[in-house]
């Protein structure tokens, strides 16, 4: 689609946390003076982005301005529509984390991410599912976000920066181990926990790579499942997060179209930086559900990842 044609009519739904922010104004200002018409609404409460979406009807595009959450609450709006009802979706972040953005490469800078939204090139990419709810980067269950400054050094030393900040974060959060298992296509995974973060994006917890090997467009999830890790056992669990292995003893990555998890008692859940509580769920890949506008050779797209592989794409 020519993106002047899809330019004709753009929605730019705004978190109203953000909503006075002078960049995300000039930058709306700028498009609207060479020419593009943009309806600009405001969400004041839980549940606006998602109304404001069933209510844009004939949008050629729609642009989510906020963090995940925001992205989030847009992208079940989406998901109400029939697929070919579905407008183009860009996005300018303005949130803390933007772990989708950022895993994705648009730019942070409101200026340029909005630039990217009115004439970039539109792709389609798959879409998680848990229940009845979606989730476009991430579905994480107990990992916290901040880097425990008690790691014992030789994990960080073993680990280089990357897998450190992971592991990190595991042993950061005292967690709550559940009895229950986790069910796949060719396996099942049983036992304390399992703690699990399933993966559409690669980042989360404001950037923690965890899902190195995750496209958005390959009609996968991918998994990293955290089982209990003795201490005695630190070095090898850390082995295991730098091979990402499925067969992992406690920790284990796998790529899956979908996976379901039951547990004896009802578990925390963020999808997205949402929070929701499930006991049995059911997470899958929707493949092609919705288009989204990303930067040239972004690293989360399946043809993207091969040039790299075959080294068409110098790294910079």
């Amino acid at each position: 689609m020519d993106p002047k044609a899809r330019s004709e009519k753009v929605l730019l739904i705004v978190n109203g946390k953000v909503a006075g922010n002078d960049a995300l104004q000039t930058a709306v200002a700028r498009q609207q003076a060479v020419g593009h018409s943009i309806e600009v609404r405001v969400t004041l409460e839980k549940g606006d982005a998602r109304r404001f979406v069933a209510e844009a009807g004939g949008v050629d595009l729609l642009i989510a301005a906020g963090g995940d959450g925001t992205l989030n609450e847009v992208v079940h709006g989406l998901m109400d529509l029939a697929t070919a009802a579905r407008p183009v979706l860009g996005v300018v972040p303005l949130g803390t984390a933007n772990d989708f953005a950022t895993g994705c490469g648009v730019p942070r800078d409101p200026e340029a991410a909005l630039a990217l939204c009115m004439e970039g090139e539109e792709v389609p990419i798959d879409v998680g599912k848990a229940n009845e709810h979606w989730f476009l980067n991430a579905a994480s269950i107990g990992f916290g976000a901040q880097v425990t400054a008690t790691t014992p050094p030789e994990l960080k030393s073993l680990l280089g920066h990357a897998a450190y900040t992971v592991m990190g974060a595991i042993l950061a959060t005292n967690l709550h181990h559940y009895q229950g298992r986790l069910t796949l296509p060719d396996r099942e995974i049983t036992g304390a926990g399992p703690m699990a973060i399933v993966c559409n994006g690669r980042q989360t917890g404001g950037g923690f790579d965890v899902a190195p090997r995750a496209r958005i467009d390959d009609g996968l999830l991918d998994v990293l499942v955290v089982r209990e890790i003795p201490a005695m056992a630190l070095l090898t669990a850390a082995r295991e997060l730098q091979e990402l292995s499925p067969d992992g003893e406690y920790i284990s990555y796998l790529q899956t179209p979908w996976a379901e998890a039951y547990t004896e008692e009802a578990i925390p859940v963020n999808l997205d930086g949402e929070p929701v509580r499930f006991s049995n769920v059911r997470y899958e890949a929707v493949p092609r559900a919705i288009r989204l506008i990303l930067p040239p050779n972004c690293a989360l797209l399946s043809a993207t990842a091969k040039a790299f592989d075959d080294g068409d794409i110098p790294v910079t």
